[in-house]
């Protein structure tokens, strides 16, 4: 049971080929940039396919190259919180939640968004527009939209990475409790170790393209798995490898 992906993708000259697996659990994707975190997101949301692999979730595949299947976004069961969260400007905080669960019938939509404004203190904010709200509440609103349909699966492309560090640390107890409230298996990008160290129960460590190390952050922290694993955690945020020389983990430009 949980999420088990296994993907191999060529663009751009990119070459992924990945394989794991996640229980009903935080984990964190964590790497530097470039090393096919957010590509894995895409895949797994149906944003893009893979070239060759598998992805089930529970009991249910949602993509298999061997056997021709492929369902389409909309019929994964699953949130998804962009970097930059795509908030409609023109559409006001109760529409942008709304938009969500397009596919759901009038009546529950309204109640699932009812429901989640309280939940997530929006309450006197539905008729703003995302310009008129501070960003820990426009980060509320896009966890909002993620979560109408109840999802089985959350994805959060580095959602946090824009924020003040006082609005970072808000959102990671929030997300917290999120995690505890909807209880489904979740995937965080970031960048940031303190933060994985902070709310991952497992990290997933990519580099260029593959997985070098697996296991709890304390595992990662104290035991980490190579030189380029140890660079990553020394450097927190971590830089770009051409930076962060090798050969002296720590030693950051």
């Amino acid at each position: 049971m949980g999420l088990q992906v296994g993907f191999q993708k060529r663009v751009n000259g990119f070459s992924l080929d990945i394989a794991w697996r996640i229980g009903n659990e935080l984990a964190v994707l964590f790497g530097f940039s470039g090393a096919g975190k957010s590509l894995t997101l895409q895949m797994i949301a149906g944003l893009m396919a893979p070239d060759r692999g598998s992805l089930r979730l529970d009991n249910v595949v949602y993509f298999d190259s061997s056997t021709g299947t492929d369902l389409p976004p909309q019929r994964r069961p699953f949130g998804y919180l962009f970097q930059d969260l795509a908030l409609f400007p023109h559409m006001t905080v109760w529409q942008n939640i709304l938009y969500g669960g397009a596919f759901l019938p009038r009546q529950e939509k309204e109640s699932r968004a009812r429901e989640l404004i309280r939940e997530f203190k929006l309450a006197g904010l539905e008729d703003r527009y995302p310009r008129e709200i501070s960003g820990g509440q426009r980060q509320r609103v896009a966890f909002a939209r993620a979560l109408i349909r109840r999802p089985k699966l959350l994805l959060l492309d580095e959602p946090f990475s824009a924020l003040d560090r006082p609005i970072r640390l808000e959102m990671r107890q929030f997300l917290r409790k999120v995690r505890d409230d909807f209880d489904i298996p979740t995937l965080l990008v970031t960048h940031d170790f303190e933060e994985a160290l902070s709310i991952a129960e497992r990290i997933i460590v990519y580099q260029e393209g593959t997985i070098v190390q697996i296991g709890s952050p304390e595992a990662v922290k104290d035991s980490p798995a190579s030189r380029y694993v140890a660079q990553l955690v020394e450097c927190n945020p971590p830089v770009q490898p051409t930076r962060c020389r090798l050969a002296a983990p720590g030693n950051c430009a």
